[in-house]
């Protein structure tokens, strides 16, 4: 009845959190929102050092729409590869439900080395996933910042030129992927580990249009304005 009794009690919590949320919803997104665009920011400024000290690709890069077609295969492209970040930044949400709510649960039902080995468990599982966290972030910052380099090299302009012109859907784009982390964040930093399921939920359905809008911005209109600046 354990493994039920945890299911039934994931659920009411989440179910709870939702409930008392709808209350007072600004109060709520408007921390992840902040700790969002935070996390944006320095993620650019960290692409922008890297683009700086980095030696540009002499072979190039084909950026569509500037140098290369671009269509809703390519849209289709860019909402498959922030998917793929979003679903990353998501499960480290559930990870940490899982870890910091369910997994102590769990371990009421056992005893000696089996319950310590749960205890244990949870801020392992925390640790994992901000290990992971970071090292993705640490190399999205890697590989930005010298795509940043070559492209701002091909098209005759400064690094922090290509990033202000691209940040009209990099910025937005970004905050939107960096909600479910934002929302960890502020859960962990207080000890809210069962509402993270919930943030999950609804940092996800946020995010989720922004996305697609700004996947748009990026093949259609971002391209026009380096353009623009060259």
């Amino acid at each position: 009845m354990a493994p039920e009794f945890v299911l039934v009690q994931g659920v009411r919590d989440t179910r709870g959190t939702l409930t008392r949320w709808n209350g007072r919803p600004w109060r709520i997104v408007g921390p992840w929102l902040a700790g969002a665009l935070a996390v944006a920011v320095a993620l650019l400024l960290t692409v922008w050092l890297v683009a700086v000290v980095s030696a540009p690709d002499p072979s190039g890069l084909v950026m569509p729409g500037v140098n290369g077609p671009a269509g809703l295969d390519t849209v289709g492209h860019v909402l498959f590869r922030n998917s793929l970040v979003l679903a990353l930044h998501a499960m480290a949400c559930v990870a940490g439900f899982i870890a910091g709510s369910s997994l102590p649960l769990e371990a009421e039902r056992y005893r000696g080395w089996v319950r310590a080995m749960h205890d244990k468990a949870g801020p392992l599982a925390i640790m994992f996933v901000t290990g992971a966290t970071m090292f993705s972030l640490a190399t999205q910052a890697y590989v930005l910042g010298n795509a940043a380099s070559t492209l701002a090299s091909q098209f005759s302009m400064s690094p922090g030129v290509l990033l202000a012109a691209i940040s009209l859907h990099a910025l937005p784009e970004l905050v939107a992927l960096f909600l479910p982390l934002a929302a960890w964040i502020i859960a962990s930093r207080r000890g809210d580990w069962h509402e993270l399921l919930a943030a999950t939920l609804v940092t996800v359905g946020l995010a989720a249009p922004v996305v697609v809008i700004a996947a748009f911005v990026e093949v259609y209109v971002s391209p026009h304005v380096i353009l623009a600046l060259r």
